[in-house]
């Protein structure tokens, strides 16, 4: 962490109590600080990147590439890379897995992403979670799906690491949709219909840029999608309520410790389906909502008054 004395709170209560009070982290977990990441030659970090055989990489996407880009140098060449986060970076339209590749080609045989429908303060508690870890050695992949489980944490793998980045990151955009639809009160309903034509959309993207349409049926694509569009703890959900209540994005943004990867991701994923002539009517209106100063409700009227059509 950058703050010490967090660091040393985290040490002291084993709790988190910034993002997750009240939840008790296992003994074994030890902080460490150091401010901006610099990495001393006396800094305990580069101490234990140096030795260690698989790193975490959950830092939100768009403070990867500078983050990794710190660490990378202290990294052993077979140190496995398994990367949390959930989005695209504006900056190089890229996944976690393109960004690694531009930091350190030699870890990418060693990388593997994990996502699926998993809110941190359930897995905690001990409640059933299944997840899906893409990684591109099935033989990797299936070595780290054993290490990642246990009797209430169940671990599944795949080969198809674009679907898997895919479907955790542009799902989140298809959240704000569903919690600005809920903030203006226009029922289950239409939520049903921005969770399946959201699907539509990911999937036509995902398949687009390489991903195997299946993948978008599993626990990194609909089951991914459910959870966050309707569970009450999730961020990009709750960004779309407070818009939909008539608060601006800029005061969510600033009354807000955890951030909401959709937001940004919004972005790049318009500009990634300009790019590639992809039709995402959902995240485009939830873009101009959140950037143009569309109004909610005229986002949801020209959702709704589009050219009829077969679905697809």
């Amino acid at each position: 962490v950058r703050d010490a004395a967090q660091a040393d709170e985290l040490n002291a209560s084993h709790c988190n109590s910034r993002y997750l009070p009240g939840l008790r982290l296992h003994n074994a977990v030890r902080a460490v600080a150091d401010a901006g990441f610099h990495f001393p030659p006396d800094s305990p970090a580069r101490t234990l990147l140096a030795a260690a055989d698989l790193l975490i990489l959950a830092v939100p996407c768009q403070f990867i590439r500078d983050v990794l880009g710190r660490c990378i140098a202290w990294l052993s060449p077979s140190c496995v890379l398994v990367n949390a986060a959930k989005g695209i970076e504006i900056s190089s339209l890229k996944t976690v897995e393109s960004i690694v590749g531009d930091l350190s080609p030699a870890h990418l045989p060693c990388y593997a992403a994990i996502s699926g429908p998993s809110f941190a303060r359930e897995a905690m508690l001990g409640k059933p979670t299944a997840v899906v870890l893409g990684c591109r050695s099935a033989t990797l992949g299936a070595e780290l799906r054993n290490a990642f489980s246990s009797q209430w944490f169940r671990t599944y793998s795949s080969t198809d690491v674009t679907g898997v980045e895919l479907g955790g990151a542009v799902k989140n955009v298809i959240a704000i949709a569903a919690g600005l639809s809920d903030g203006l009160d226009f029922g289950l309903n239409a939520r049903a219909a921005l969770l399946t034509r959201g699907l539509a959309e990911i999937r036509r993207l995902g398949v687009k840029l390489g991903a195997r349409p299946e993948t978008f049926m599993g626990l990194s694509g609909i089951g991914d999608l459910m959870l966050t569009c309707s569970g009450e703890l999730s961020r990009n959900r709750q960004t779309g309520l407070r818009l939909g209540a008539g608060e601006s994005l800029n005061d969510i943004l600033a009354s807000s410790r955890s951030v909401s990867e959709g937001v940004p991701t919004t972005q790049a994923v318009c500009m990634l389906a300009a790019q590639n002539n992809i039709e995402m009517p959902i995240c485009e209106t939830i873009n101009a909502v959140l950037y143009k100063g569309m109004d909610p409700r005229e986002a949801v009227r020209g959702l709704m008054s589009r050219r009829l059509k077969d679905e697809d």
